[in-house]
């Protein structure tokens, strides 16, 4: 059977550039190439980077879904039913939401695809789709399985050097998908990371898990495999590391360049109003933890939450600039169906706009309490074009003298020039310009 695989074009926030479109594959749908019975034709189509033929003859279509991408699903999906095509959808939208996506497709699949893909396309083969695939009922971190590169072309990507340890994450933050009753956490086998590290054939990794530590002792044991690898690497992890004094002295024994943590807001009433288990008054420690070890931080913030004034923006980004973070993502609120904040503020009707495809944490849907709609936006882009000013960029410079040229490369070609690097992407592959950037960050004195 011909099976085509689907990844909606993503919605993209005023910062970002097509380097954002394009900087790595869907790993939901390699894993479930990887999955495929042997016999069947797989085609991926990434919406990003290429167009979706429609007049394709297959027998099952499957999409997978984040909540912005949510209406141009719907619309892929109804021009293959009404060619009679079966269409499946699945994703981490579908997991949390899934009785808002029933109506727009033939399938759903909520949660890990791993036990359940070969009876979907079984199922489809023999015209009997069930309405929903759901099987995470024990769920065990040794049936994860990898993505599959081969049916890749690597060059439209930034990153294919991209592995996951674990799948979830043990806290239940209520503004975060994992709050959903369907998010399950679950540990892969360390023999099965560390094979996947080894297939790649690269030294630099990028691992993309919801929590890095969310078991510390489980982490621990993958970094002890590390020593001797050469690796360079990041990956994302919760303020909670700063407790963990021994186990960032191994990440930076192993290779660790930089991590992602959620810092979220610099107000603990806003913290405590999404169950975030956070501290302001440990802030200070973390980053001198992870600075004194040569590791740069890339600092997630969260605005809108209720205990935010109108000053939270200038608070802010004093206090990054003061502590040299060396890169920001930056959000508005979003409440995500599902969710347990997406349910509260249902209930109060402060969701004032269900347009899905402005869910992509750069637009107010829903009432703020302490600022106006406006103030929130203009406050948003404020920060982000503040935090990435020349002057700004200058007094982030980190005092370790080995993270200086990656800095630069990142606030300078990703973030404040990302279009003229974009425009590069026209030259050269993706993943050449990624090559480059990394030989320059780790080989250039």
């Amino acid at each position: 059977m011909k099976i085509l695989l689907i990844q909606p074009k993503m919605n993209k926030r005023p910062m970002d550039t097509e380097l954002k479109t394009r900087m790595s594959p869907p790993l939901g749908l390699l894993t479930l190439i990887a999955l495929t019975p042997i016999g069947h034709e797989i085609i991926l189509v990434n919406e990003n980077t290429e167009e979706i033929d429609f007049s394709f003859k297959a027998g099952l279509v499957g999409i997978t879904i984040t909540l912005d991408v949510m209406p141009r699903a719907i619309q892929i999906a109804e021009i293959f039913r009404n060619n009679g095509v079966p269409v499946v959808a699945g994703g981490i939208h579908v997991t949390c939401s899934p009785d808002s996506c029933l109506q727009y497709f033939d399938s759903i699949c909520v949660g890990p695809a791993e036990r359940v893909w070969a009876k979907i396309i079984m199922d489809a083969e023999a015209g009997n789709l069930q309405n929903i695939y759901h099987d995470m009922d024990g769920f065990l971190g040794s049936e994860i399985i990898a993505p599959d590169f081969n049916h890749l072309d690597r060059g439209k990507y930034l990153y294919t050097n991209i592995i996951s340890t674990s799948r979830g994450c043990p806290n239940r933050c209520s503004f975060c998908y994992n709050s959903s009753g369907n998010r399950a956490y679950a540990l892969r086998t360390i023999e099965s990371v560390v094979k996947e590290i080894r297939s790649l054939g690269t030294k630099h990794i990028l691992f993309i898990d919801d929590n890095f530590i969310g078991c510390p002792q489980h982490t621990k044991e993958l970094l002890g495999n590390f020593i001797g690898m050469g690796l360079k690497w990041s990956a994302a992890v919760t303020s909670n590391i700063a407790d963990y004094p021994e186990l960032l002295d191994l990440m930076a024994k192993t290779g660790c360049q930089s991590l992602f943590i959620g810092f979220e807001s610099i107000n603990n009433e806003s913290l405590l109003s999404v169950n975030k288990d956070n501290s302001f008054e440990k802030y200070g420690r973390l980053v001198n933890e992870i600075h004194s070890r040569g590791i740069m931080i890339n600092a997630s913030m969260v605005f809108g939450l209720d205990g935010d004034m109108p000053d939270v923006f200038e608070r802010s980004l004093n206090w990054l600039v003061q502590n040299k973070v060396e890169t920001l993502t930056l959000h508005i609120l979003t409440p995500y169906p599902g969710t347990e904040l997406y349910k509260s503020m249902l209930k109060e009707g402060r969701v004032i706009d269900k347009d899905l495809s402005k869910y992509n944490t750069a637009n107010v849907v829903f009432r703020p309490k302490n600022m106006s709609s406006g103030e929130l936006y203009k406050g948003y882009l404020w920060i982000y074009k503040q935090f990435y000013s020349f002057k700004n960029i200058m007094r982030r410079m980190p005092k370790s003298k080995k993270q200086i040229i990656p800095y630069l490369l990142f606030n300078f070609s990703y973030r404040k020039f990302g279009k003229l690097t974009a425009l590069l992407s026209n030259i050269a592959p993706l993943n050449k310009l990624g090559k480059i950037a990394r030989f320059i960050s780790y080989n250039v004195k």
